[in-house]
């Protein structure tokens, strides 16, 4: 599909050293239901009053998924650069633990006891459901009074005090939120996730983790999610990036002599042609040549 955008409107979002432009050549500018609770709705044009359908997971609504991944990413990128003050780190338990409120409790017991030793910090924490039933969860962190910090594993392990704890820098990441993002949205292939790869029919990656190959099942994880969870919690200091409507050419000035990293453009078709829908994605990202 060729589009010749002009001057038509796209949405730049603006994360810094990554940038996204987003033209869809129908953009739905008005809502036509209006909630009234958590479970009705109105139709604005007729009056009419509907149930919402609730869904059993979170894979039965793709949609909502990728708007909430896609928001993710979009604060990680616009707030983490891998710098020397940030870090990554992983929190599992020791047992199978199944309890979803305790471990909101536990990791907010975690970051308190990060803000009392190493002072003022922003952080993005995000759960993460197993195969096995058991959740562990991913804190990004970025210590805001050093522009170095260092931690050793077994401080970590004290503080937490449930489990393993994994730490990780993401200084050689160019596209940070898309990394992480995999981590809640794809499930390594093996004999329990077998069966994700044909009853969803997803598309199967092969990556390269600390020299072996592995495969996994993209989307795979959102198999687990239960309902109603938050995905993510921030800190107040976590801010999201400016989202801009603007003329195609103006967003291409602001975005420079970069080309895009990614583009992906494409059709929704409908029964009368001149109704359908063509949607173009670009991403541009500085730190690469």
């Amino acid at each position: 599909m060729q589009i010749d955008l002009g001057n038509s409107t796209v949405i730049l979002t603006d994360m810094g050293t990554i940038k996204e432009v987003q033209y869809m050549s129908k953009m739905n500018t008005k809502a036509h239901i209006k909630k009234l609770d958590k479970h009705r709705y109105m139709v604005e044009e007729t009056g009419e009053i509907k149930e919402f359908k609730h869904i059993e997971n979170r894979s039965g609504s793709v949609n909502s998924v990728r708007q909430t991944l896609k928001k993710l990413r979009y604060l990680i990128n616009h707030n983490f650069r891998g710098k020397k003050n940030e870090l990554f780190v992983t929190l599992t338990y020791k047992e199978n633990m199944r309890d979803r409120e305790r471990l909101y409790r536990d990791c907010d017991k975690f970051i308190k006891k990060m803000k009392y030793h190493y002072g003022n910090i922003d952080y993005i924490n995000v759960v993460e459901p197993q195969a096995r039933g058991a959740w562990h969860c991913h804190v990004l962190m970025r210590f805001n009074d050093v522009e170095k910090i260092y931690i050793p594993n077994k401080e970590l392990y004290n503080h937490w005090g449930h489990g393993f704890v994994k730490v990780e820098r993401l200084h050689q990441v160019d596209n940070i939120g898309a990394y992480l993002s995999a981590y809640l949205a794809d499930i390594e292939l093996n004999d329990d996730t077998l069966f994700l790869a044909y009853d969803t029919q997803k598309e199967i990656k092969t990556v390269i983790v600390d020299g072996k190959e592995k495969r996994f099942v993209k989307g795979g994880r959102l198999h687990y999610y239960p309902p109603g969870i938050n995905l993510y919690r921030k800190s107040r200091g976590i801010k999201y990036p400016e989202r801009e409507k603007m003329t195609y050419s103006r967003a291409k000035k602001r975005v420079g002599s970069h080309k895009p990293t990614f583009t992906k453009d494409m059709t929704i078709e409908t029964a009368n042609d001149s109704d359908n829908i063509n949607i173009l994605f670009e991403e541009y990202n500085s730190l690469r040549v």
